[in-house]
Protein backbone atom coordinates (compact mmCIF):
# COMPACT_ATOMS: atom_id res chain seq x y z
CA UNK A 1 0.00 0.00 0.00
CA UNK A 2 1.31 3.57 -1.53
CA UNK A 3 0.84 6.78 0.86
CA UNK A 4 0.63 9.68 -0.96
CA UNK A 5 0.57 13.50 0.89
CA UNK A 6 -0.10 16.63 -1.11
CA UNK A 7 0.91 19.61 0.39
CA UNK A 8 -0.02 23.10 0.36
CA UNK A 9 2.80 25.05 0.63
CA UNK A 10 6.15 24.43 -0.43
CA UNK A 11 9.23 23.52 1.96
CA UNK A 12 9.75 20.74 4.71
CA UNK A 13 8.03 19.24 7.14
CA UNK A 14 8.05 15.84 8.77
CA UNK A 15 5.29 13.61 9.32
CA UNK A 16 4.76 11.35 12.85
CA UNK A 17 3.47 7.77 11.73
CA UNK A 18 2.13 5.84 15.01
CA UNK A 19 1.32 1.82 14.89
CA UNK A 20 0.75 0.63 18.91
CA UNK A 21 3.44 2.03 21.03
CA UNK A 22 5.85 2.27 18.12
CA UNK A 23 6.27 6.14 16.60
CA UNK A 24 8.76 6.91 13.72
CA UNK A 25 9.35 10.91 12.26
CA UNK A 26 9.70 11.08 9.09
CA UNK A 27 11.31 14.03 7.34
CA UNK A 28 8.81 15.23 4.12
CA UNK A 29 9.77 17.53 1.00
CA UNK A 30 7.19 19.35 -0.49
CA UNK A 31 7.81 20.06 -4.10
CA UNK A 32 5.74 22.31 -6.25
CA UNK A 33 2.87 21.13 -8.93
CA UNK A 34 5.19 23.51 -11.00
CA UNK A 35 7.69 21.04 -13.16
CA UNK A 36 9.30 24.26 -14.58
CA UNK A 37 12.90 25.25 -14.05
CA UNK A 38 13.54 29.05 -14.90
CA UNK A 39 15.33 31.95 -14.20
CA UNK A 40 16.77 35.65 -15.06
CA UNK A 41 17.62 35.82 -18.94
CA UNK A 42 18.77 38.04 -21.36
CA UNK A 43 18.97 38.56 -24.88
CA UNK A 44 17.68 39.64 -28.28
CA UNK A 45 16.75 42.80 -26.79
CA UNK A 46 14.21 40.89 -23.88
CA UNK A 47 15.52 41.18 -20.48
CA UNK A 48 13.84 38.73 -18.28
CA UNK A 49 13.62 38.52 -14.22
CA UNK A 50 11.80 36.62 -11.53
CA UNK A 51 9.59 38.45 -9.68
CA UNK A 52 9.59 37.98 -5.71
CA UNK A 53 6.84 35.23 -5.98
CA UNK A 54 8.50 33.43 -8.14
CA UNK A 55 6.79 34.74 -11.39
CA UNK A 56 8.56 36.61 -14.38
CA UNK A 57 8.95 40.18 -15.37
CA UNK A 58 9.42 40.94 -18.86
CA UNK A 59 10.89 44.07 -20.17
CA UNK A 60 12.72 45.30 -23.24
CA UNK A 61 13.73 48.75 -24.55
CA UNK A 62 14.03 48.09 -27.72
CA UNK A 63 12.06 46.59 -30.37
CA UNK A 64 12.24 42.35 -30.35
CA UNK A 65 12.30 40.61 -34.23
CA UNK A 66 9.33 38.27 -34.62
CA UNK A 67 10.86 34.78 -33.52
CA UNK A 68 13.64 35.90 -31.25
CA UNK A 69 13.74 36.25 -27.73
CA UNK A 70 15.13 33.89 -24.74
CA UNK A 71 15.60 30.47 -23.88
CA UNK A 72 16.40 28.25 -20.94
CA UNK A 73 18.58 24.74 -20.94
CA UNK A 74 16.52 21.33 -21.59
CA UNK A 75 14.60 20.20 -18.78
CA UNK A 76 14.94 16.85 -17.25
CA UNK A 77 11.27 14.98 -17.49
CA UNK A 78 12.18 11.61 -16.68
CA UNK A 79 10.39 10.68 -14.82
CA UNK A 80 7.10 11.73 -16.75
CA UNK A 81 7.53 9.27 -19.43
CA UNK A 82 4.28 7.96 -20.94
CA UNK A 83 1.81 11.30 -18.84
CA UNK A 84 0.02 14.11 -19.85
CA UNK A 85 1.62 17.77 -18.72
CA UNK A 86 0.19 21.23 -19.39
CA UNK A 87 1.70 24.10 -20.69
CA UNK A 88 0.04 27.31 -19.51
CA UNK A 89 0.01 30.64 -17.94
CA UNK A 90 -1.50 34.05 -16.78
CA UNK A 91 -0.31 37.25 -17.46
CA UNK A 92 -0.54 41.06 -18.51
CA UNK A 93 1.07 40.62 -21.62
CA UNK A 94 -0.05 41.95 -25.11
CA UNK A 95 -1.79 39.77 -26.91
CA UNK A 96 0.21 37.56 -29.86
CA UNK A 97 3.17 39.31 -28.16
CA UNK A 98 4.29 36.35 -26.40
CA UNK A 99 4.48 32.86 -27.46
CA UNK A 100 5.79 30.36 -25.04
CA UNK A 101 7.42 27.02 -26.80
CA UNK A 102 8.49 23.92 -24.69
CA UNK A 103 9.98 22.06 -27.63
CA UNK A 104 13.49 20.41 -28.77
CA UNK A 105 16.21 22.17 -29.97
CA UNK A 106 15.02 20.96 -33.56
CA UNK A 107 11.54 23.07 -32.80
CA UNK A 108 9.67 19.57 -32.64
CA UNK A 109 8.47 17.16 -29.99
CA UNK A 110 6.56 19.61 -27.90
CA UNK A 111 3.89 22.79 -26.98
CA UNK A 112 3.23 26.47 -27.83
CA UNK A 113 1.21 28.33 -25.68
CA UNK A 114 0.12 31.87 -26.45
CA UNK A 115 -3.13 34.22 -26.30
CA UNK A 116 -5.53 32.44 -27.35
CA UNK A 117 -3.97 28.85 -27.64
CA UNK A 118 -3.37 28.73 -23.86
CA UNK A 119 -3.32 25.46 -21.78
CA UNK A 120 -2.15 23.09 -23.79
CA UNK A 121 -1.05 19.15 -23.11
CA UNK A 122 1.52 16.92 -24.89
CA UNK A 123 2.82 13.63 -23.68
CA UNK A 124 6.23 13.30 -22.53
CA UNK A 125 7.84 10.38 -24.89
CA UNK A 126 11.08 8.54 -24.67
CA UNK A 127 12.73 11.07 -26.98
CA UNK A 128 11.48 14.02 -25.86
CA UNK A 129 11.68 13.07 -21.89
CA UNK A 130 15.72 15.78 -21.41
CA UNK A 131 15.32 17.69 -24.64
CA UNK A 132 12.45 20.14 -24.33
CA UNK A 133 13.76 23.63 -23.94
CA UNK A 134 11.29 27.12 -22.26
CA UNK A 135 11.63 29.98 -24.88
CA UNK A 136 9.72 32.71 -24.96
CA UNK A 137 9.58 34.45 -28.36
CA UNK A 138 7.78 37.59 -29.95
CA UNK A 139 4.71 36.48 -31.72
CA UNK A 140 2.21 38.80 -33.80
CA UNK A 141 3.26 40.31 -37.42
CA UNK A 142 5.32 42.67 -36.09
CA UNK A 143 8.69 43.23 -34.01
CA UNK A 144 7.48 45.23 -30.87
CA UNK A 145 8.32 45.93 -27.03
CA UNK A 146 7.52 43.25 -24.51
CA UNK A 147 6.85 44.12 -20.77
CA UNK A 148 4.82 42.55 -18.52
CA UNK A 149 4.28 39.99 -15.64
CA UNK A 150 3.55 35.99 -16.48
CA UNK A 151 2.95 33.23 -14.25
CA UNK A 152 3.87 30.17 -16.64
CA UNK A 153 3.46 26.39 -15.17
CA UNK A 154 3.89 23.08 -16.54
CA UNK A 155 1.43 20.34 -14.24
CA UNK A 156 0.95 16.49 -14.83
CA UNK A 157 -2.84 16.33 -16.21
CA UNK A 158 -4.87 17.48 -19.16
CA UNK A 159 -6.53 20.27 -16.96
CA UNK A 160 -4.68 23.56 -15.67
CA UNK A 161 -3.83 23.99 -12.27
CA UNK A 162 -3.26 26.77 -10.01
CA UNK A 163 0.30 28.81 -10.54
CA UNK A 164 2.75 27.20 -8.02
CA UNK A 165 6.09 29.02 -8.13
CA UNK A 166 8.84 26.49 -9.33
CA UNK A 167 11.04 24.65 -7.13
CA UNK A 168 13.66 26.06 -9.52
CA UNK A 169 14.16 29.89 -10.09
CA UNK A 170 17.79 30.58 -10.19
CA UNK A 171 18.67 28.55 -13.86
CA UNK A 172 20.15 31.16 -16.28
CA UNK A 173 18.71 31.82 -19.44
CA UNK A 174 20.56 33.85 -22.58
CA UNK A 175 19.56 34.34 -26.37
Amino acid sequence: MALSITGKAMGSTSLDLKAGTITKTIPVSVRSTNLLAYGPASGNNLNVTVAKDGSLDLASTEAIEIGKGVQWPALDLSEYVGRTLCLGFDGDLAPQALVIVLRDANEQNGVVVYTGNNNQTFTVTEANKNTLMLKFVRGGVDAGIMTGNIKIRLTIGDTPQTWMRPDVTNLSGGA
